[in-house]
């Protein structure tokens, strides 16, 4: 904890978690929804309001976004690297959410694909809300973005 002259800040891992999912739809289907960031903010607007995309080249865009978890909101500059249709990593590289990261890797299975997600969010800035740090509350935000995104894979098939 760091105190300046407006109060405590911190800048600590807000929540570092695993999660799985099997979706029933082929790898390259999946990994087309789950990196497709500038849809994002057509096909699941309740998490992602809006998206701007500042540049793109080969497997790199970086992009500003505006993200909803659950209770948290977030607005943050990001690097998106994809190695097609077997990894996808979010750098966050700017905003209150520097230094996060998110790995979605896709594993073909003979039920489909295995997701296989590891996200690392950080804050910083001023503590007021202490309840925003609980863990089991940010998983289960993130998993229902998981459960979206498998319904839109298996819908599109």
């Amino acid at each position: 904890m760091i105190y300046t002259n407006v109060g405590a800040v911190f800048k600590l891992p807000l929540s570092k978690f695993s999660l799985e999912k099997i979706i029933h739809a082929n790898r390259k289907d999946v990994f087309d929804i789950f990196s497709n960031y500038e849809k994002h903010e057509k096909l699941i607007p309740n998490y992602f309001p809006s998206i701007r995309i500042r540049s793109v080249r080969d497997n790199i865009a970086v992009m500003e976004e505006h993200f909803m978890l659950g209770d948290l909101e977030f607005l943050f500059m990001s690097k998106h690297v994809s190695t097609p249709f077997v990894l996808h990593e979010v750098f966050v590289i700017g905003g209150k959410s520097k230094g996060s990261y998110i790995r979605q890797e896709f594993i073909e299975i003979s039920e489909g694909t295995k997701v296989m997600v590891d996200v690392n969010l950080k804050l910083t800035g001023k503590l007021k809300i202490p309840q925003l740090l609980d863990s089991s509350k940010l998983t289960k935000n993130y998993s229902d973005l998981l459960d979206d995104l498998a319904t839109l894979c298996e819908k599109s098939v």
